[in-house]
């Protein structure tokens, strides 16, 4: 078509075959120049221009990368991926305006490229601009799921806005109860539930009948084994705000852990009836219809506890050992043996995931890296 750049000769797109399969062979020397040959001879081959920049990229020669990436993109403005690996040169050259628009037009031209969103999203953060970076990342976090680069990108473009309304709002009350609340909750995340405490009570003393606070303090009380105090927070939210069901539930469940299963019961089956779909509760009344003997009804409640789909793996696990226990008052031996064996199996493979999860994260590499290149398909 008049326009358009000839078609490579045979000869020609051997040898881009024969430079593509060095590059993916990690024959980067190799390929470099059986690219930068062929660009001399057809001038006009966007991909081999492509490729040459890959390879360059590859090698750390950003500029020559970036220049062949330009190169390709004159001769086939929408060639795609130029501009991804374009954007990803520009960006490890701190060329970050040019960066953010070159992977503007990728994800303009190829919209359900979550590489490219991930790309923008980065450049983006690097950038300071966390609305636009988290707006990318979310875009490429539909497309690609559980692709663990996006996930981890999001999470910090998320924290990066996050921490900018915090920011904000320490500068607007450095005295407000909120600040308080906030300082506890970074430290319950990071599990410093120590300095929580601190925080909620400082908060509870600037707002001391402000709903959720009570509870937000028993439930770190609770996770330093401080049953007590979790127990007086918990009824101290249920006097501020009687319709606070978690704190009901909660406070059940600690009634439970103190060997009062007929008052744990009493409180969880109460706070069902507001909110049927409460977290573990069918485990926590399977405990309690335990320790009250009930084994048939403990059955019952465990069985359900071990087919929750939403729940803690720890849970499960403790739910089927239970269950096995059950089992075996009932006299269902086989039953019991199964229920024992489902509990072994998933006790290995938790041992085993934290294992792999320990090798994941020392074998880390630096998150920005680019993924592998792709070279350009051999075209038609």
């Amino acid at each position: 078509m008049f326009g358009q750049p000839a078609p490579p000769t045979a000869a020609i797109t051997e040898r881009f075959l024969q430079a593509t399969q060095a590059m993916q062979a990690g024959n980067l020397d190799q390929a470099g120049d059986g690219f930068a040959a062929i660009v001399v001879d057809a001038p006009q081959f966007a991909e081999a221009h492509l490729n040459l920049g890959l390879v360059r990229e590859e090698q750390r020669r950003h500029a020559e990368a970036i220049s062949s990436f330009q190169k390709a993109l004159t001769l086939k403005p929408h060639l795609r991926g130029a501009n991804l690996f374009l954007g990803i040169a520009e960006f490890r050259s701190n060329q970050l305006d040019a960066a953010v628009a070159a992977l503007h037009k990728e994800t303009a031209a190829y919209p359900k490229d979550s590489n490219a969103w991930m790309w923008l999203g980065v450049a983006e953060l690097q950038k300071g601009n966390g609305e636009e970076a988290s707006n990318a990342l979310d875009k490429a976090a539909k497309l690609a799921p559980d692709n663990v680069d996006i996930l981890y990108h999001r999470g910090r473009a998320h924290l990066f806005v996050s921490n900018e309304s915090y920011s904000k709002m320490f500068k607007a009350d450095p005295k407000s109860w909120r600040v308080r609340e906030l300082l506890a909750e970074a430290n319950a995340s990071a599990d410093r539930h120590t300095d929580a405490i601190s925080e909620y009570e400082a908060a509870i003393k600037l707002a001391p009948n402000e709903p959720r606070l009570h509870e937000q303090l028993g439930t770190e009380y609770r996770l330093v084994g401080k049953m007590q105090e979790a127990e007086q927070a918990y009824l101290k939210e249920l006097e501020i705000d009687p319709e606070n069901i978690t704190a009901q539930y909660k406070l059940g469940v600690i009634a439970i852990e103190k060997d009062d299963p007929a008052r744990g019961k009493s409180l969880i089956e109460g706070a069902l009836r507001v909110k049927p779909d409460l977290q573990h509760a069918d485990y926590n009344l399977g405990r309690a219809e335990m320790l009250l003997g009930n084994d048939a009804a403990a059955a019952k409640w465990l069985e359900r506890a071990t087919a929750a789909r939403d729940s803690d793996p720890e849970v499960i696990q403790q739910a089927w050992y239970q269950l096995g226990i059950v089992y075996r008052r009932l006299h269902r031996v086989a039953d019991a043996q199964k229920a024992m064996s489902v509990f072994q199996k998933l006790h290995d493979e938790e041992a085993e995931n934290s294992q792999r999860a320990l090798k994941r994260y020392q074998s880390q590499q630096d998150p920005a890296a680019a993924p592998n290149p792709t070279p350009a398909e051999h075209p038609q």
